[in-house]
């Protein structure tokens, strides 16, 4: 600052008379001293303050009496009979309130846009607390549990129900992979029957004294591979159906008793806080602490009685369209089985239409979606 105030010192105009000599003010000596003192004891909190463009200083520890000066950057507190020669040397003077400070940046009023982003902000942030809460609570609750230090709410009937649909579903899950161990060994046999077919007829025709034998072999295994086509074509569809009924319609059920289960657990969560709320000294503070806390319990138990209910339904239809799916399946894997395993090819045609099963000629490429539709 020193150096700041002798560079800008040194070249402030002097006053000269006529004659050429110079003209002696009557407080030339005091604005010396002045500026002598500023150099040898540095700034004083009452008489100076700097402003520094360097590092963003405000002029908050302005003091509002007397004018400022600005040398070489810097901001100098001067008594106000020195401003008079101070504005005669060509020191820039400063406004008492604060016009010689750095420009401040104006500040651009807020337009609707901005106010909607902070809204969409708010609201997110208020998004993410109540779900922070929610997980603390159940989290709380579901340690609880497992710890055998809190309640659970448990509707014994349904629960064996839902504890019986996931044992179904495990045991048909593995008969859906038999079934399909099945198709594939059954496609395997079909592959070698037909090559040992064409091995037959060929040597038919090359052996003549073996002709007749070679012929009527490669004719069985003909027929056997055209009855085991039709066979994996009924295998096929049952292994379809199974899995239509395994991995869409248990697990569609089994989705929603994962709902119903996560709705039990924040009930639970909730009823536990509110009886621990219930339980505390009654003040207003607590008194509305209460009442919230009781609309949020009962909004989770309309919940969860919502979806216990879809839950009764959900199994009751499945068990029915399981029975019914079932009945058909098991029909037609008895009967193609039993008319393959007969050589009655006739039989196994009709239960083939019996169950509208269309059978894709060998080498049929799968038909596109829209042929399905």
């Amino acid at each position: 600052m020193t150096d700041g105030i002798l560079g800008k010192a040194a070249t402030m105009e002097i006053p000269i008379h006529g004659n050429g000599e110079a003209r002696q003010l009557p407080e030339d000596d005091g604005l010396e001293q002045d500026l002598q003192q500023v150099m040898v004891s540095g700034p004083n909190l009452n008489e100076t303050s700097i402003v520094s463009g360097g590092y963003g200083g405000s002029g908050d520890g302005l003091i509002p009496t007397g004018k400022s000066i600005s040398c070489t950057g810097r901001e100098v507190r001067v008594g106000p009979q020195r401003c008079m020669y101070l504005r005669e040397a060509g020191v820039r003077e400063l406004d008492p309130l604060g016009s010689g400070r750095h420009p401040s940046h104006s500040t651009t009023p807020a337009g609707p846009g901005d106010e909607v982003a902070r809204g969409i902000a708010g609201e997110k942030f208020d998004i993410v607390k109540k779900w922070g809460i929610n997980t603390y609570k159940c989290t709380k609750q579901l340690l609880s549990e497992r710890f055998g230090r809190g309640s659970r709410t448990v509707d014994l009937e349904l629960e064996l129900q839902i504890e019986l649909l996931r044992e179904t579903k495990r045991k048909y899950e593995s008969v859906l992979q038999l079934g399909r161990a099945l198709t594939a060994h059954l496609y395997s046999l079909l592959q070698t029957q037909h090559a040992l077919g064409d091995a037959f007829a060929d040597l038919s025709q090359k052996s003549p004294e073996l002709q007749e034998e070679f012929g009527y072999n490669a004719e069985t295994q003909k027929l056997l591979c055209k009855n085991g086509e039709t066979l994996l074509g009924a295998v096929n569809f049952f292994v379809s159906s199974i899995n239509t009924l395994v991995t869409k319609t248990m697990e569609d059920t089994l989705m929603t008793v994962k709902q119903y289960e996560a709705a039990r657990l924040e009930y639970d969560a909730y009823r536990t806080d509110l009886e621990e709320l219930s339980l505390g000294p009654r003040d207003a503070g607590t008194r509305g602490r209460l009442e919230s806390a009781q609309a949020t319990f009962q909004a989770h138990r309309d919940k969860y009685e919502k979806l216990r209910g879809d839950v009764a339904i959900k199994l009751k239809f499945l068990e029915e369209n399981k029975i019914k799916v079932m009945h058909k399946q098991l029909l037609l894997f008895h009967n193609a089985v039993s008319a393959y395993f007969a050589g009655n090819q006739k039989q196994l045609e009709q239960t083939l239409q019996q169950f509208n099963i269309k059978l894709r000629p060998p080498g049929a490429e799968k038909p596109s979606w829209l042929e399905e539709q």
